[in-house]
């Protein structure tokens, strides 16, 4: 990171895919506007993502739905995009992804997919779900703030490949990484 202290100026949640459910939405912008002090709305309007369906996996390439929402891109730099979808999301070198986001970049994106006990069988958890959700919207946006995989495993920004491990860590960043996006 360089000496300037990152910021996010407001961030747009963007319903990807349909099926999203706006309350939920509204639900997590609240907590991302709590947790990165900046304003935070749910853009009503959903985004297309057939264009990145893959026929082979069964999936949606989350890369390429990161591109197209880099397309609608703000005018505000510090201004963040979070896509939230219910797709099921991969990039080539994994089976699957609970989201991805543009290292210092202005877009991320997150599937609710993998989050949803039904996923694994189990009945619905709503309070577990938005849980999820707000730990893996943060750590994708705390990816667009510069911040790599965390080394402490409680830290929000550590690297987490299975839902057990989602649920271990914790939805704050840890003393150095907050102090990295300023938020301490």
């Amino acid at each position: 990171m360089t000496g300037q202290t990152p910021r996010i100026s407001a961030i747009r949640v963007q319903p990807v895919g349909g099926a999203v459910e706006l309350e939920g939405l509204d639900d997590l912008a609240a907590t991302l506007a709590g947790v990165f002090r900046a304003s935070c709305h749910v853009d009503s309007a959903g985004l297309d993502a057939s264009f990145a369906f893959d026929n082979l996996r069964g999936q949606y390439h989350s890369t390429a739905i990161l591109m197209r929402l880099q397309e609608a891109d703000a005018e505000d730099p510090a201004a963040r995009i979070l896509g939230v979808t219910e797709l099921d999301l991969f990039v080539p070198v994994l089976t699957f992804v609970f989201g991805e986001a543009q290292l210092a970049g202005r877009c991320a994106l997150v599937s609710l997919h993998r989050l949803r006990e039904e996923f694994y069988g189990l009945p619905p958890k709503p309070d577990l779900l938005r849980e999820r959700s707000a730990k893996e919207a943060v750590h994708e946006l705390g990816h667009t703030l510069g911040l790599r995989h965390c080394p402490d495993w409680r830290c929000v920004m550590a690297s987490t490949h299975a839902v057990e491990r989602l649920d271990l860590k914790s939805a704050d960043f840890c003393t150095r990484c907050a102090r990295a996006t300023g938020l301490r």
